[in-house]
């Protein structure tokens, strides 16, 4: 359906990119706070100024209003995962349904409430706090582009309405008369969906962690993790900070804990923003209630409708760089950008005049499961979480207070779960691990091009409970 191969019109309309994200390219970016310049004891540390470690940082505040607590951010808030995705807020806290189903079929109506749940709680709390950041209850919309897609999304639609999913499906004509796509043949509609600007969100709970008195700190990267016995010592610079309480929400960037370094493998994902649609350009598709979108494909794409009227158009490609696999050089992909650019215009050939301002990447942490895990380490006085494979940007502030459960020795309905008491399967050691993701990437592109078809190679996968997903 979609072309692999990158058009010259694809890299002519993406010659002239500011490559950095949309996002963070808003002229009201808070200022950098300072680096951490003392050496300091806290109640709790948390390593990680993306959405998890605000959640936890936040959650931990509002529930132990006494405690010294210090957020460590190794470069500025929101300026890896948390700043540069699509802006998807999912009540799902296991990467989608299908995924969920999958793995813990026992668990799902669990899951759901305490997904759906959560959702809420950040909708409501972003009001309570005054968060400027255009959240959205828009809902999501997961479109058939392929005749066998549509089965795909019938079945799904069926599983969820058995277990209680407010979920609607959308004839051809129903979805072209809601988003106006000539490629599309179904899809299956998800109210349970914001879409949100995610910078101006964790700046906003940034904000609130100052109104609190937590201590965050920029540019501060943690080098070494020591246990002392009570406590646990954390290296910043020629400084440290020391807590009986570690919290590590540092996702894709290189694992701290040697433990996790077989568990995640940072993938790359691309992202394109056009120019601001002009009112005839906006009435050709139609799209009033600027849901999210995503299409159906192994290989998918993600695609909203900004506040001032832009297309945020992003995914398909899950690139990964071996050994060295986090590095500034690799947010800009010319390939990628064309890439996504061709597959734009075959989604919406009434735009294809339409510029791109904005193009940018960066890293997804993926596991082997395509979502959250969590552990303990330093005797439990350390807890982590990764592996969100993307649609964290909700199921983030569920993760932190998970961890804060595990971090305080707490048994409550969510630490009772086995999607937390159990680990994804590790990824092979390079140089396997390269011709893994790289056959597998191969395989399901194959799938998509051959009606859906998984080769043995992605069937054994499948068996294994492992996989890669973009």
């Amino acid at each position: 359906m979609f072309s692999a191969t990158p058009s010259q019109d694809g890299y002519h309309k993406t010659a002239s990119l500011a490559h950095e994200s949309f996002w963070l390219d808003n002229p009201d970016r808070p200022q950098a706070r300072p680096a951490l310049g003392a050496t300091l004891d806290a109640d709790l540390v948390v390593i990680g100024a993306g959405f998890t470690g605000l959640w936890s940082a936040l959650e931990a505040a509002v529930e132990h209003p006494k405690w010294s607590i210090v957020l460590l951010e190794g470069e500025r808030i929101a300026g890896g995962a948390s700043g540069r995705n699509g802006g998807f807020v999912a009540a799902s806290l296991t990467h989608g349904f299908s995924n969920g189903l999958t793995r813990w079929p026992n668990e799902m109506p669990e899951l759901l409430r305490l997904g759906s749940q959560n959702l809420a709680q950040m909708s409501e709390r972003v009001v309570q706090l005054g968060i400027a950041c255009d959240w959205l209850m828009s809902g999501e919309i997961d479109v058939a582009t392929q005749e066998y897609q549509v089965k795909d999304l019938v079945d799904a639609h069926a599983e969820m309405v058995e277990l209680g999913v407010s979920a609607h499906y959308l004839t051809a004509e129903e979805i072209q008369a809601r988003v106006n796509s000539p490629i599309y043949r179904g899809a299956l509609f998800d109210p349970d969906v914001a879409i949100v600007d995610p910078a101006r969100l964790a700046w906003g709970l940034a904000r609130e962690l100052d109104r609190l008195g937590v201590s965050i700190y920029e540019n501060s990267a943690v080098t070494n993790l020591e246990d002392r016995g009570s406590l646990v010592r954390l290296q910043v610079g020629a400084h440290s900070v020391s807590s009986p309480r570690v919290i590590l929400a540092t996702n894709a960037y290189p694992p701290l804990l040697n433990r996790l370094k077989h568990l995640i493998v940072p993938v790359y994902d691309y992202v394109l923003v056009t120019e601001p649609l002009t009112v005839e350009q906006r009435e050709s598709i139609g799209w009033l209630g600027r849901e999210g979108v995503g299409d159906a494909g192994n290989l998918f794409h993600y695609y909203r409708v900004t506040e001032d009227g832009r297309i945020l158009f992003g995914g398909y490609d899950a690139v990964y760089h071996g050994k060295d696999s986090v590095r500034p050089e690799f947010d800009t992909d010319t390939e990628s950008f064309a890439r996504l650019a061709d597959h734009f215009v075959q989604t919406f050939p009434q735009l294809a005049d339409v510029n791109f301002t904005h193009g940018w990447g960066g890293a997804i942490d993926t596991c082997s499961r395509f979502s959250a895990f969590w552990g303990k380490a330093h005797h439990g006085k350390t807890v982590y979480v990764a592996g969100f494979t993307g649609l964290g940007v909700g199921a983030s502030r569920f993760a932190a207070l998970t961890s804060l459960d595990l971090l305080l020795g707490r048994k409550t309905e969510r630490t009772e779960l086995h999607m937390v008491r159990t680990k994804p399967l590790p990824f092979p050691p390079e140089p396997f691990r390269s011709w893994v993701i790289t056959w597998t990437t191969n395989s399901l592109k194959k799938a998509d091009r051959e009606n859906g078809k998984r080769n043995l190679w992605l069937r054994l996968l499948d068996s294994l409970g492992l996989g890669f997903d973009s």
